[in-house]
């Protein structure tokens, strides 16, 4: 399982006075979680880190693992044929036959915190990356193609603007 903390200079401290002003802010930081989890999905359909940086493409090693998975992605002279096309044309990066790793995700509620993580083992090396000779059982060295926001750089500023507003409807609904 991988664990991502995200520690932001610019809404993380305004966020810790709302949620220490709320009286009950499991509610809130539920659909904080839910928001980043949602947010991490779309990286997947983007194809994008979640600050809009394009992930580098699949390596050719992928594509011809993948074109090989499937005997009808070649014609009977060995050619690959319209559907080998159509696959290698629709092949994102991270997405596999099943689409488990832009789908295993989830988030609990923790003090006054909120954890999102991946169910995946493979997550974190996808993440963040990996080179063949610390895991000798990749075809190559695997690039990061992050999906998570990272502490570096913060919460992205859409992600974070809707945060905001969760939050500010926790407080406008706590008062009434």
């Amino acid at each position: 399982m991988i664990s991502i903390t995200v520690t932001d200079t610019g809404v993380g401290e305004p966020i810790a006075r709302l949620l220490r002003g709320l009286q009950n802010p499991r509610q809130a930081l539920k659909a904080i979680g839910a928001l980043v989890m949602e947010s991490t999905k779309e990286s997947f359909a983007r194809s994008q880190d979640p600050y809009g940086v394009p992930w580098l493409p699949n390596s050719d090693t992928t594509l011809r693992a993948m074109l090989h998975g499937h005997g009808k992605n070649f014609t009977k002279k060995g050619k690959v044929s319209a559907r080998g096309q159509r696959q290698l044309a629709a092949k994102k990066p991270l997405l596999g036959e099943s689409k488990s790793l832009s789908k295993q995700f989830g988030y609990r509620v923790v003090g006054n915190g909120v954890e999102v993580f991946s169910t995946m083992r493979y997550a974190a090396m996808q993440n963040f990356g990996g080179k063949k000779s610390e895991f000798p059982h990749l075809w190559g060295d695997i690039p990061a193609r992050p999906f998570f926001p990272d502490a570096e750089r913060g919460l992205p500023p859409a992600l974070a603007s809707h945060i905001e507003s969760v939050l500010a409807e926790a407080i406008l609904g706590s008062r009434g």
